[in-house]
């Protein structure tokens, strides 16, 4: 065991004076069980992680990172502080890499951070054997899967280095990572399957979190210039920066043009600019001469600005891992900031085509592409939500233990805040029926079937099982029955229903939905306007978007279950070599927490676990249930 002392001298020595929330328990973890995987949220301080416990134990600690920028900026503060640190990328020249690598296998660094790709060369490799590091760092480990948002093949060596030299610690950092992506790090890094998983540090109530659909580019400029003069006032009036990211290289030269043309220091990035052009745009945004960089997802790795007023989107980006992790570079201080998201209908149909072009990002696999395309439409569904934005990022996380019930700051918020008592009254009755639709057929249909019943549409299905004549039946034939699904969606968002099943996902009810409906508490959330069921024909994809599932939360016991199932999930991907969705998807396995089947055949009743899965993986589930 590592005395208190201890770690006050290395915070000391690192120039820090205490340990934010998490960061404590992080290490210890890691000193202690010498395997952890952490997921924080960009500016979340997971480099003091690893940084801390370089300075405790003996030897040089590798950290692994795709980003040079963040590399050299590390390695400079190590250095300012006294620290031995040194780093070795595709910059250096060949006479000072292996100045560095003699330095190196002399002991003289406590910290070597290295580009990945530099991992492909043989003899950098056999060097780093005849190392004896203590401890590995894979910063942006969601690199090593498929499955996260930002693949990188060269991330692949990790696993093997990792099984060559046999540290005594391994940390896997990232700043987004869903529940299957965690898994896939932990496969591909070669972990052992009970190694901790920290989840923390995603709420940011600093945010003021935004998102508009918008009818084209005059409404959106209109929007930004808005938010622009909201967030830093005016032209050199000294109030921070702002980033704005653009879905295409194009868009972001010419809203930079016009951002100058309106008076702003704007300067533009994109991987389309020669190397040069892109370091000045860095270097002036990063000295305070830019007020405003316009820019594609390529720039802001590594960029730590304290004074970000502003981070508008002028398209979506791929995911909520990718938008929370660009929108997060606002408010870095903990000052008031705020985060525009602005889409279009078209944006789907779009996001579409591009994935399924050939060497698009997602490779055109089909289950890649699906996987993406449902990441994608979470997204919509976010922007597209009536309830606190940020507890809708926090449930999709995961980390349910930092909710805010409620921010008060988003736009969704701010509008439920700003209406009257009968509005509050008259939402919370609506959503009572809504909910109440679902409780009628719950477990047993989809959202299309709900819509029906509420409708008032009669079907064979509703008829022959009595549900035509209940009172649930029609209650909301007032409404558009484009109105309703819309309205069911938003209940989707704001976590009151949730799904059971892969193939043909069932409706259920939340405990908060289960509250609402049966008037318990009131409903905060904002139902759609009727001038939305008004609304030109939507595309398939739009409509997709909106009635795709959510997951329902499990209880304790469930829970338990869940995280023992997603254990031997993890030890048969690797006994076989595949990623774990090949095994099965976290739905699956949530499915199973809650039915607790007890025989081949009530699992093989469970959807998404078919009769190939059942019989090479259905005992070593079952296994798990019986103990």
């Amino acid at each position: 065991m590592i005395d208190s002392s201890a770690y006050d001298r290395a915070l000391a020595e690192l120039g820090y004076s205490a340990f934010r929330a998490g960061q404590r328990e992080t290490v210890e973890t890691l000193l202690q069980t010498r395997r952890a995987l952490l997921v924080a949220p960009t500016g979340g301080g997971k480099s003091l992680c690893y940084q801390l416990p370089a300075l405790l134990l003996p030897g040089t600690t590798l950290v692994i990172s795709p980003l040079i920028a963040l590399m050299q900026d590390q390695v400079s503060a190590l250095q300012a502080r006294g620290v031995a640190a040194t780093f070795f990328a595709s910059t250096l020249d060949a006479a000072e890499s292996r100045a560095r690598l003699d330095a190196l296998s002399r002991g003289e660094y406590k910290l070597a951070y290295i580009a990945p790709e530099r991992l492909a060369l043989p003899g950098f490799r056999e060097r780093l054997k005849r190392l004896g590091c203590p401890l590995v760092a894979v910063d942006e480990a969601h690199c090593i899967s498929e499955w996260g948002h930002d693949f990188r093949p060269e991330y692949g060596q990790i696993g093997e280095l990792l099984a060559e030299l046999a540290p005594p610690h391994v940390l896997a950092c990232t700043a987004t990572a869903t529940p299957i992506v965690r898994d896939e790090i932990i496969v591909r890094l070669g972990l052992p399957a009970d190694t901790p998983q920290l989840v923390r540090g995603f709420a940011r109530p600093n945010l003021a979190l935004r998102a508009a659909e918008v009818g084209g580019s005059r409404e959106r400029a209109a929007r930004v210039d808005a938010l622009l003069s909201e967030a830093l006032f005016a032209p050199g009036a000294g109030r921070g920066a702002a980033i704005i990211y653009s879905p295409t290289r194009r868009m972001a030269e010419e809203e930079s043009e016009r951002l100058a043309s309106a008076g702003w220091k704007a300067t533009v990035y994109h991987a389309g600019l020669p190397a040069d052009a892109r370091a000045r745009a860095q270097a002036a945004f990063t000295r305070g001469e830019a007020e405003i960089v316009c820019a594609t997802n390529a720039f802001g790795m590594g960029i730590d600005r304290g004074d970000v007023r502003a981070v508008v989107h002028l398209g979506p980006p791929g995911s909520i891992e990718a938008y929370y992790q660009e929108v997060g570079r606002a408010g870095r201080n903990g000052g008031d900031a705020l985060g525009l998201l602005c889409w279009q209908q078209n944006d789907l149909p779009l996001r579409r085509r591009l994935l399924e072009a050939p060497g698009g990002d997602a490779q055109s696999d089909p289950e890649i592409v699906e996987h993406r395309w449902n990441l994608f439409l979470e997204l919509i569904r976010w922007a597209d939500g009536a309830a606190c934005r940020h507890d809708a990022i926090l449930r999709y996380f995961g980390d349910e233990a930092e909710t805010l019930h409620g921010c008060g700051r988003c736009d969704v918020c701010v509008a439920i805040d700003a209406v009257d008592e009968v509005s509050v009254e008259e939402a919370t009755q609506l959503a009572r029926k809504l909910l109440s639709g679902v409780a009628r057929l719950q477990n047993r249909f989809g959202l299309k079937q709900v819509v029906r019943l509420l409708h008032g549409e009669s079907e064979d299905r509703l008829e022959r099982m009595g549900l035509t004549q209940v009172a649930t039946f029609g209650i909301l034939r007032e409404r558009s029955a484009d109105w309703i699904q819309r309205a069911l969606s938003r209940c989707v968002t704001a976590g009151w229903i949730g799904f059971s099943g892969d193939l043909h996902p069932v409706v259920r009810l939340t405990d908060d939905g289960v509250a609402i409906m049966r008037g318990q508490r009131a409903a905060r959330w904002l139902p759609p306007s009727d001038a939305a069921s008004k609304k030109p024909k939507e595309s398939r994809s739009a409509r997709a978007a909106r009635v795709a599932p959510d997951e329902e939360p499990l209880d304790a016991i469930e829970q338990l279950l869940f995280e023992s199932l997603r254990e031997v999930r993890l030890e048969l991907a690797k006994s076989e070599g595949v990623p774990a969705y090949v095994i099965a998807h976290d739905r699956t396995l949530r499915e199973i927490a809650r039915m607790q089947p007890r025989s081949l055949d009530e699992l093989g009743a469970v959807p998404g676990f078919g009769s190939r899965k059942l019989e090479r993986y259905g005992e070593a589930f079952l296994e798990v249930l019986e103990k």
